[in-house]
């Protein structure tokens, strides 16, 4: 069983936002493999489902980004899954240029307080991630701005293409492993 958290904030305020590529990636899994991420549960909703003939559970939850750490956590502890096999975590990087994707099996939060949250409160950096790059924060803006303003134009029509790249990459991920999956889609895509 995989347990595929997309982070994000609820409520439509933030909805298509940069923070929420999270959300967003989940939507596109959970359309190509008809899951329907309606159940409350565990502070998210939620959706089961299979792919590649595994079974996998899809969260978003509905914690707000800084607190996304106690709902991996229910789920999680409910699931009792290996976290360090069975989790894999999306997420906005700001780090990145929009199109660009990075994938890892491990690592710290980078300055991401939804990553940092769940590391906390799973006591591990030891988990798959898939990171959306959501570009730099221009000068005339400072981070928080940044991370909640939406794509314009240009760039919506990239992020989108990311998040069906991103959904692949994690159909890698459950078929094939993290390496091999790291080496096919770290980088800019290539659609």
């Amino acid at each position: 069983m995989r347990i595929i958290v997309g982070l994000g904030n609820p409520t439509l305020k933030y909805s298509k936002t940069r923070h929420n590529v999270g959300f967003d990636t989940i939507d596109i899994i959970a359309k190509n493999h008809r899951i329907k991420v309606k159940k409350s549960q565990f502070k998210s909703l939620l959706g089961e489902g299979f792919i590649n003939g595994e079974k996998v559970v899809l969260i978003k939850p509905m914690t707000y980004m800084n607190n996304s750490g106690e709902a991996v956590r229910e789920v999680v502890d409910y699931y009792k899954v290996n976290v360090k096999e069975d989790l894999i975590v999306i997420s906005d990087d700001l780090n990145l240029d929009v199109g660009v994707l990075r994938l890892r099996s491990k690592g710290s939060a980078g300055g991401h307080n939804g990553l940092k949250s769940i590391i906390k409160c799973l006591g591990t950096e030891s988990f798959d991630r898939v990171r959306i790059g959501i570009g730099k924060v221009p000068e005339d803006r400072d981070i928080i701005s940044h991370v909640l303003s939406r794509f314009d134009k240009a760039d919506r029509k990239l992020v989108k293409e990311s998040f069906i790249v991103a959904a692949e990459s994690i159909e890698c991920i459950i078929e094939c492993g993290i390496d091999k999956s790291m080496s096919k889609y770290n980088g800019p895509i290539n659609r």
